[in-house]
Protein backbone atom coordinates (compact mmCIF):
# COMPACT_ATOMS: atom_id res chain seq x y z
CA UNK A 1 0.00 0.00 0.00
CA UNK A 2 1.50 3.46 -0.65
CA UNK A 3 1.97 5.60 1.98
CA UNK A 4 -0.17 7.68 4.09
CA UNK A 5 0.00 10.40 6.60
CA UNK A 6 -4.17 10.44 7.95
CA UNK A 7 -6.88 8.35 8.44
CA UNK A 8 -10.63 8.79 7.94
CA UNK A 9 -12.75 7.66 10.84
CA UNK A 10 -16.23 6.71 9.13
CA UNK A 11 -19.43 5.40 11.03
CA UNK A 12 -21.51 2.83 8.63
CA UNK A 13 -24.80 2.73 9.81
CA UNK A 14 -27.66 -0.02 8.42
CA UNK A 15 -30.69 1.95 7.78
CA UNK A 16 -34.44 0.85 8.96
CA UNK A 17 -33.16 -1.54 11.80
CA UNK A 18 -34.14 -0.47 15.33
CA UNK A 19 -32.20 -0.85 18.02
CA UNK A 20 -29.28 0.11 15.02
CA UNK A 21 -26.65 -1.98 13.53
CA UNK A 22 -23.54 -0.06 13.49
CA UNK A 23 -19.51 -0.34 12.83
CA UNK A 24 -16.75 2.70 13.29
CA UNK A 25 -13.82 2.20 11.06
CA UNK A 26 -10.32 4.21 10.51
CA UNK A 27 -9.17 3.80 6.81
CA UNK A 28 -6.23 5.40 5.34
CA UNK A 29 -6.86 8.37 3.33
CA UNK A 30 -5.91 7.10 0.29
CA UNK A 31 -8.37 4.51 0.17
CA UNK A 32 -9.76 4.44 -3.42
CA UNK A 33 -14.10 3.62 -2.90
CA UNK A 34 -13.67 -0.05 -3.93
CA UNK A 35 -11.33 -0.18 -1.04
CA UNK A 36 -13.76 1.44 1.04
CA UNK A 37 -16.37 -1.28 0.34
CA UNK A 38 -14.32 -3.49 0.90
CA UNK A 39 -13.66 -2.44 4.18
CA UNK A 40 -17.59 -1.88 4.64
CA UNK A 41 -18.36 -5.39 3.95
CA UNK A 42 -15.43 -7.00 6.13
CA UNK A 43 -16.39 -4.91 9.09
CA UNK A 44 -20.07 -5.26 8.76
CA UNK A 45 -20.12 -9.40 8.41
CA UNK A 46 -20.88 -9.39 4.50
CA UNK A 47 -19.76 -11.63 2.20
CA UNK A 48 -19.47 -9.45 -0.74
CA UNK A 49 -21.34 -11.96 -2.98
CA UNK A 50 -23.99 -8.93 -4.37
CA UNK A 51 -23.51 -5.67 -6.36
CA UNK A 52 -23.25 -2.65 -4.46
CA UNK A 53 -22.91 1.30 -4.98
CA UNK A 54 -21.88 4.28 -3.43
CA UNK A 55 -24.58 7.58 -4.06
CA UNK A 56 -22.35 10.68 -2.96
CA UNK A 57 -22.63 14.70 -4.19
CA UNK A 58 -19.16 15.14 -5.71
CA UNK A 59 -18.09 18.72 -4.57
CA UNK A 60 -16.59 19.77 -8.04
CA UNK A 61 -19.95 19.56 -9.41
CA UNK A 62 -22.84 19.93 -6.72
CA UNK A 63 -24.22 16.57 -8.32
CA UNK A 64 -24.85 12.98 -7.05
CA UNK A 65 -23.07 10.73 -8.42
CA UNK A 66 -23.12 6.80 -8.50
CA UNK A 67 -19.80 4.78 -7.86
CA UNK A 68 -19.21 1.50 -7.84
CA UNK A 69 -19.30 -1.59 -10.73
CA UNK A 70 -20.06 -0.03 -14.19
CA UNK A 71 -22.49 -2.50 -16.07
CA UNK A 72 -22.58 -2.22 -20.20
CA UNK A 73 -25.54 -2.88 -19.71
CA UNK A 74 -27.09 0.09 -18.79
CA UNK A 75 -25.69 2.75 -20.55
CA UNK A 76 -28.36 5.06 -19.73
CA UNK A 77 -27.08 4.87 -16.15
CA UNK A 78 -23.52 6.30 -15.29
CA UNK A 79 -21.76 4.54 -12.74
CA UNK A 80 -18.40 5.76 -12.20
CA UNK A 81 -15.44 2.83 -10.99
CA UNK A 82 -15.17 2.44 -7.63
CA UNK A 83 -11.05 1.73 -7.93
CA UNK A 84 -10.79 5.05 -9.82
CA UNK A 85 -12.51 7.35 -7.65
CA UNK A 86 -10.49 8.04 -4.13
CA UNK A 87 -12.12 8.26 -0.93
CA UNK A 88 -9.99 12.22 -0.47
CA UNK A 89 -11.80 13.82 -3.60
CA UNK A 90 -15.51 13.37 -2.01
CA UNK A 91 -15.51 12.95 1.30
CA UNK A 92 -14.86 15.96 3.77
CA UNK A 93 -16.12 17.84 6.90
CA UNK A 94 -18.30 19.77 4.24
CA UNK A 95 -19.15 16.58 2.25
CA UNK A 96 -19.07 13.87 5.26
CA UNK A 97 -22.19 11.50 4.21
CA UNK A 98 -22.42 8.91 1.04
CA UNK A 99 -25.29 5.83 0.81
CA UNK A 100 -23.68 2.56 0.26
CA UNK A 101 -26.15 -0.24 -1.12
CA UNK A 102 -25.57 -3.62 -0.82
CA UNK A 103 -27.57 -6.39 -2.74
CA UNK A 104 -29.94 -4.77 -4.75
CA UNK A 105 -32.28 -7.40 -4.46
CA UNK A 106 -32.13 -7.41 -0.50
CA UNK A 107 -31.54 -3.75 -1.01
CA UNK A 108 -29.22 -3.22 2.05
CA UNK A 109 -28.90 0.44 2.86
CA UNK A 110 -26.37 1.77 4.81
CA UNK A 111 -25.58 5.39 5.59
CA UNK A 112 -21.54 6.41 5.38
CA UNK A 113 -20.69 8.92 7.90
CA UNK A 114 -16.91 10.87 7.75
CA UNK A 115 -16.71 11.62 11.66
CA UNK A 116 -13.00 12.64 11.78
CA UNK A 117 -9.65 12.66 9.82
CA UNK A 118 -6.84 11.89 12.05
CA UNK A 119 -3.21 11.49 11.85
CA UNK A 120 -2.18 7.83 11.16
CA UNK A 121 -0.61 6.07 14.57
CA UNK A 122 2.56 4.72 13.62
CA UNK A 123 1.91 1.30 16.03
CA UNK A 124 -1.59 0.62 14.11
CA UNK A 125 -2.61 -1.13 11.02
CA UNK A 126 -5.43 -0.40 8.79
CA UNK A 127 -8.26 -0.82 8.26
CA UNK A 128 -9.13 -1.12 11.61
CA UNK A 129 -12.74 -1.35 13.09
CA UNK A 130 -12.91 0.65 16.83
CA UNK A 131 -16.62 0.01 17.35
CA UNK A 132 -19.93 -1.27 16.63
CA UNK A 133 -22.95 -2.74 17.63
CA UNK A 134 -25.39 -5.59 16.89
CA UNK A 135 -24.37 -8.96 14.59
CA UNK A 136 -24.68 -8.44 10.57
CA UNK A 137 -28.35 -9.40 9.40
CA UNK A 138 -27.99 -13.18 7.25
CA UNK A 139 -27.54 -12.50 3.71
CA UNK A 140 -30.28 -13.35 1.59
CA UNK A 141 -32.84 -13.31 4.22
CA UNK A 142 -34.96 -10.62 1.95
CA UNK A 143 -33.78 -7.42 3.54
CA UNK A 144 -35.19 -5.39 6.81
CA UNK A 145 -38.73 -6.80 6.40
CA UNK A 146 -36.98 -9.89 5.72
CA UNK A 147 -34.83 -9.93 8.73
CA UNK A 148 -37.29 -8.60 11.20
CA UNK A 149 -39.51 -11.61 10.13
CA UNK A 150 -36.35 -14.17 10.92
CA UNK A 151 -35.94 -12.48 14.55
CA UNK A 152 -39.59 -13.13 15.37
CA UNK A 153 -39.50 -16.60 14.31
CA UNK A 154 -36.25 -17.33 16.27
CA UNK A 155 -37.37 -15.93 19.14
CA UNK A 156 -40.91 -17.21 18.92
CA UNK A 157 -40.75 -20.85 19.85
CA UNK A 158 -44.66 -21.00 19.28
CA UNK A 159 -43.98 -19.61 15.92
CA UNK A 160 -45.08 -21.58 12.82
CA UNK A 161 -41.65 -20.78 10.94
CA UNK A 162 -40.02 -20.92 14.73
CA UNK A 163 -37.81 -24.40 13.32
CA UNK A 164 -37.22 -24.09 9.94
CA UNK A 165 -36.06 -20.50 10.47
CA UNK A 166 -33.50 -21.61 13.47
CA UNK A 167 -32.13 -24.36 11.32
CA UNK A 168 -31.65 -22.08 8.47
CA UNK A 169 -30.02 -19.27 10.66
CA UNK A 170 -28.23 -21.50 12.88
CA UNK A 171 -28.71 -22.33 16.31
CA UNK A 172 -25.54 -20.48 16.99
CA UNK A 173 -27.17 -16.56 15.51
CA UNK A 174 -27.08 -14.14 18.22
CA UNK A 175 -28.31 -10.85 16.75
CA UNK A 176 -26.79 -8.96 19.87
CA UNK A 177 -23.41 -10.53 18.91
CA UNK A 178 -20.14 -7.87 17.57
CA UNK A 179 -16.39 -7.55 19.07
CA UNK A 180 -14.53 -5.13 17.09
CA UNK A 181 -11.54 -6.68 17.57
CA UNK A 182 -12.98 -10.14 15.74
CA UNK A 183 -12.99 -8.11 12.46
CA UNK A 184 -10.51 -9.45 10.03
CA UNK A 185 -9.79 -6.95 6.94
CA UNK A 186 -9.57 -8.18 3.38
CA UNK A 187 -7.11 -7.34 0.71
CA UNK A 188 -9.31 -4.76 -1.17
CA UNK A 189 -6.52 -5.99 -3.93
CA UNK A 190 -7.18 -9.83 -3.64
CA UNK A 191 -10.61 -9.38 -3.57
CA UNK A 192 -10.76 -7.32 -6.83
CA UNK A 193 -8.75 -9.45 -8.64
CA UNK A 194 -11.00 -12.51 -7.27
CA UNK A 195 -13.97 -10.55 -8.49
CA UNK A 196 -13.11 -9.94 -11.82
CA UNK A 197 -10.64 -13.01 -12.84
CA UNK A 198 -13.23 -13.93 -15.49
CA UNK A 199 -13.73 -10.52 -17.04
Amino acid sequence: MKKFNRVYQFKITLKDIKPPIWRRILVPENYSFWDLHVAIQDSMGWFDCHLHEFRIVNPKTAMREAIGIPDDDFDDFEMKAGWKCKIKDYFSEDNPKADYIYDFGDNWEHTVTLEKILPKSENQEYPVCVAGKRKCPPEDCGGVWGYMGLLEAINDPGHELHLEMLEWVGDEFDPEEFDPKAVAFGDPEMRFKIAFRNK
